[in-house]
């Protein structure tokens, strides 16, 4: 499959203080997704892979069809926005992955997603 990704892809993450409990080694973040076709037909996400390691470098990987249970059409020019989570061991950690997309053709395609950070706002002063 072709690493060009008609997409451009980004994240924004917030630390889910209501869904933590630190004493128990457990950090729950939030990650928005935005999904833009940059190209010239409509495109279909397909299933999504991630890979969450923490501080410890314990890693977690999550494979699975579509994403919030949808596997969403973005026509060109659209985009497609998403919320969803993770919880890790520690206050600090990271995340990438990649979707598996499909343009309207038939072309199917690697959409890669870069490394982001999952932080405990006070872990970094």
């Amino acid at each position: 499959m072709p690493n060009t990704a008609p997409v451009d892809i980004t994240v924004e993450t917030q630390y889910l203080p209501e869904q933590s409990d630190p004493a128990e080694a457990r950090y729950a973040f939030a990650y928005t997704i935005d999904i833009r076709n940059t190209g010239d037909e409509a495109v279909r996400l397909l299933s999504r892979h991630w890979i969450i390691t923490d501080g410890d470098n314990n890693v977690q990987e999550v494979q699975g069809e579509g994403v919030i249970g949808k596997q969403p059409l973005i026509e060109p020019g659209e985009s497609f926005t998403y919320t969803s989570g993770a919880v890790i061991a520690t206050a600090v950690g990271t995340m990438e992955g990649s979707y598996e997309m499909i343009t309207a053709a038939g072309r199917p395609f690697i959409a890669p997603i870069g490394v982001f950070s999952l932080v405990l706002p006070s872990a970094l002063h």
